[in-house]
């Protein structure tokens, strides 16, 4: 069965180009050209990704990003027209899992898209279940919770916990974390890295994930 990706972008010759791009790549696409029927088409169709660009009608795709996160983890490529940093890590605050500046090559986009759609089966592999701490990761699921209750992780998030929980108490480096999630090799982009941990920390605890000053992160975990 083909994956299904939403392409979300109000300006028709951008989201016709992305869409015919990915269809020659095997994808089925819908599109949406504004936030409301983007978040309506992503509960309706529940994508395997979503190209989704930040400036659109309606609310914009950081506000469309939030809602459709918080349905369920779907994987987020952003398009922005902005190169600025600050940008970006808002873009990965609220759920993004990776973005990309207009403007851009079409192979680059699908070489992402193709990226986040093998993360996501990458990290299913295994074990089912795990236990880390006190965190229990469902891995068919993609659900993580605790005896609090379920804890929604974006897709990223739950890829990055997937990666160091096998590999506890071990440092591993940004670098690697973004050659092995993003299959980025540039480690200007680190901070991508950051953003994603951080958000991490503020719903799992601040103790699960220590900082390697230096390094990057490792997975604290009880003996």
């Amino acid at each position: 069965m083909n994956r299904t990706v939403l392409v979300v972008d109000d300006e028709p010759t951008i989201s016709e180009a992305v869409a015919a791009r990915l269809r020659g790549e095997g994808f089925d696409v819908v599109t949406a050209a504004d936030g409301p029927s983007a978040v309506e088409m992503c509960a309706r169709v529940q994508p395997d990704a979503v190209v989704l660009d930040v400036m659109l009608p309606g609310f914009d795709g950081l506000e469309v990003c939030r809602r459709i996160q918080a349905g369920r983890p779907v994987p987020v490529l952003m398009l922005t027209a902005k190169s600025d940093e600050t940008d970006m890590l808002i873009g990965l605050g609220v759920g993004a899992d990776d973005y990309l500046s207009k403007p851009f090559s079409m192979r680059e986009l699908v070489a992402r898209v193709h990226a986040l759609l093998r993360r996501v089966d990458r990290s299913s592999m295994g074990s089912t279940h795990m236990d880390v701490g006190p965190i229990r990761i469902d891995h068919d699921a993609r659900r993580v919770s605790s005896d609090a209750g379920e804890i929604h992780l974006t897709s990223t998030e739950f890829d990055i916990l997937v990666y160091l929980s096998h590999r506890p108490r071990t440092a591993v480096a940004r670098e690697t974390l973004l050659a092995e999630l993003w299959g980025w090799e540039d480690s200007a982009s680190s901070r991508t890295v950051d953003s994603h941990v951080k958000a991490l920390r503020r719903k799992l605890g601040g103790d699960l994930i220590r900082t390697v000053h230096g390094v990057g992160y490792a997975l604290e975990v009880p003996r």
